[in-house]
């Protein structure tokens, strides 16, 4: 009896690694894609003749067929941006589809680690392959190697531990198939997903080795869509029957499952009213009638009035972060109990609600069947028309400020408030929004009326200044059909305009709308809350008196765009900023990035939310206004509520079906 020996194919583990890339698929609903669009990367000694290499061969050796690599290299001009471009992609994606990430040793891997953090805290997936000193240590101390007594193994790349979703060093050639394979189980998973790592040192990048020709055969991997359990639904519905006041929160995870019409229908047919939180922004249409907008901390005065008299909240989709609870203020009935409808049981299980671990479009599908004949009292939805109608004028007044407001601007300056009202009301209905940090974000969330499922996009899991740009390029690369509209202010834009140059060589149609305050609105308007008077917190000389409190920095960001190569459009005037939205609507497809610049006033604020937001005030000062902020602190830290109470009581037994 003979063996035949099992096919082999010799490559370098960099070739390896972009051969499998390559060939991995993502299939949800009977819908296959290719799983990595491309690879963004800036190349070092790290990883410029293992990976580099391995790019350019792949491409060259697919272009006589198919005209492009299966695997095309974008360059980037920061690492920390390629992460979020990529991370921008696979949200608009549905995290579907997204990219790897190359980096060389030293400082170009470690400048990932912002995005590997700001990828896992959103539940997005990307993968990331920073490059790592050599395994076989033959030259070491190499350049940018951290060498540690007490540790020989250990390298700069172990602080990717902590921040992804799955990690493996792959010091042998061997070793590579798990790695791979773990890391992309990682990523299709959509309870478990986010940054997965895979270091290459530098010299096992360049080793050959023979490896089966199975490694590289065409993988495809189903996204599931975990069924909710029967006597699960069956006791989120006996919650929903009982209770007198019931909200939805709605997160990403109905944006990510694809929810939105089963969101939708579930709220016809009950009448229960929706919350959105920042990723959860649009998953009803502005002007719904059970949509009530934002909740928490940056929230509407009609979501938030409801979330204070709810007795029970249906979660769906939402990690239940400190902006969507108010730091565990909004909700403040004393009986309020909780349903979490999560794919993640992690996220499930807290608020001490019952949870409901299945795919969000799934268990809101059964849950409208369980509840059906069922619905909320007429004047529960009266009370939501009247406070919903009540929060739409408040809005409309900020987008259009009376003459109250502008007689008191300066020349040429605009409310925060009117450029995004101008922004909104002159995009198109399918174009997106982007933001991450600032004020803006919280501005967006009150204020920004949503027309299409994709059409808001604020990172704010990890709010990352520097993520505007490189985010609006990932969803411009993930649907060219859109216009993305990026907004940031200075601080933001400060962070990271370098990936304008690589809009520029990608011939990628972004719209920045890049928002001049002089400083930090966002921190400003908390600094000057909790008693710290703005300090700190605006571009100034530094005076006479050797604070910064002299004049405005000369800072010509208008300059600094053009220099880049976006085309620059400079307003002073509401109509003006019109005039330049519907320019940079109409600029051409492939002509790169249009910046408008835009001056406001950062003491002119949005309407409030009445709300709060757990930010700790010293205890003790000699500054009276400090002092006063942390007497109005203990007031809203009584409020904070634990959610501890079980969302059904000991002696309510599930219902079981024999």
């Amino acid at each position: 009896m003979s063996t035949q020996q099992a096919a082999t194919v010799r490559l370098t583990v960099a070739q390896a690694t972009a051969r499998f890339l390559a060939a991995q698929w993502s299939e949800r609903d009977g819908e296959r894609r290719r799983f990595f669009a491309g690879v963004f990367g800036i190349f070092g000694h790290g990883n410029v003749a293992g990976f580099g290499q391995a790019l350019l061969q792949l491409e060259q050796e697919s272009l006589p067929a198919a005209g492009r690599s299966p695997l095309p290299y974008v360059l980037a001009r920061n690492e920390q941006a390629m992460v979020h471009t990529a991370v921008a992609y696979a949200r608009q994606q549905d995290r579907l589809e997204t990219w790897a990430c190359t980096a060389s040793i030293g400082p170009g891997s470690t400048n990932m680690l912002t995005g590997a953090a700001l990828a896992t805290i959103n539940r997005i997936p990307v993968l990331l392959l920073p490059s790592d000193t050599f395994a076989t240590r033959v030259s070491a101390p190499v350049l940018q190697e951290l060498e540690q007594p007490h540790a020989a193994d250990l390298s700069v790349n172990d602080a990717f531990r902590p921040l992804s979703r799955f990690f493996d060093r792959v010091s042998r050639p061997e070793q590579l198939p798990a790695a791979l394979l773990g890391a992309m189980r990682v990523l299709t998973d959509p309870a478990d997903t986010g940054a997965a790592t895979i270091s290459l040192p530098q010299d096992v990048q360049a080793e050959a080795y023979d490896w089966p020709v199975e490694l590289f055969a065409p993988r495809t991997w189903h996204i599931a869509r975990p069924p909710a359990e029967t006597a699960l639904v069956e006791a989120a519905a006996g919650l929903v029957r009982g209770a007198r006041r019931p909200m939805i929160v709605a997160g990403g995870g109905v944006h990510y499952s694809g929810a939105e019409d089963a969101l939708r229908a579930f709220a016809e047919a009950t009448g229960i009213p929706v919350g959105e939180t920042q990723a959860g922004k649009g998953s009803l249409p502005h002007g719904h009638p059970r949509l009530m907008g934002a909740v928490g901390s940056t929230g509407t005065t009609a979501a938030n009035a409801l979330a204070r008299e709810a007795d029970l909240v249906i979660g769906v989709g939402t990690r239940w972060s400190d902006f969507t609870t108010a730091s565990r203020t909004a909700f403040a009935q004393p009986g309020v109990r909780f349903v979490n409808l999560n794919v993640a049981a992690f996220d499930a299980g807290k608020q001490s609600g019952l949870a409901l671990v299945a795919d969000a479009r799934e268990a809101l599908t059964a849950l409208t069947a369980a509840l059906a004949g069922h619905r909320v009292p007429e004047d529960y939805e009266q009370e939501q028309a009247a406070l919903w109608a009540e929060w739409d004028a408040a809005v409309e007044a900020a987008y259009h400020p009376d003459a109250s407001v502008t007689d008191r601007l300066a020349e040429g300056v605009l409310t925060q408030s009117a450029v995004l009202g101008c922004v909104n009301e002159l995009s198109g209905p399918r174009d997106v929004v982007l933001c991450a940090a600032g004020s803006m974000p919280g501005d967006l969330h009150k204020l920004w009326r949503v027309r299409d499922r994709k059409g808001y996009h604020v990172e704010y899991g990890y709010s990352c200044m520097g993520y505007e740009i490189p985010g609006a390029i990932g969803a411009r690369l993930a649907d060219g059909t859109r216009d993305v509209f990026a907004m940031v202010g200075d601080g933001g834009y400060l962070m990271m305009p370098t990936e304008l140059a690589t809009a520029v060589q990608e011939r990628v149609k972004i719209v920045v709308v890049l928002v001049q305050n002089n400083g930090f609105h966002s921190i400003g308007s908390l600094s000057e809350s909790l008693g710290s008077q703005r300090f700190g917190t605006q571009y100034r000389y530094r005076g006479a008196g050797g604070r910064l409190d002299g004049p405005r920095l000369p800072t010509d960001l208008a300059a600094n765009a053009r220099s880049l190569g976006a085309h620059v459009i400079e307003v002073h005037s509401r109509d003006e900023l019109a005039a330049a939205i519907a320019e940079a609507k109409a600029w051409p497809a492939d002509g790169g990035p249009v910046v408008i610049h835009v001056e406001t006033d950062p003491l002119v604020p949005a309407p409030d939310s009445a709300s709060w937001w757990d930010v700790p005030v010293s205890q003790t000062a000699t500054l009276d206004s400090t002092r006063a902020a942390h007497e109005e602190y203990v007031r809203h830290k009584a409020g904070q509520r634990p959610y501890l109470a079980p969302a059904q009581p000991a002696d309510d037994h599930f219902p079981h079906h024999h």
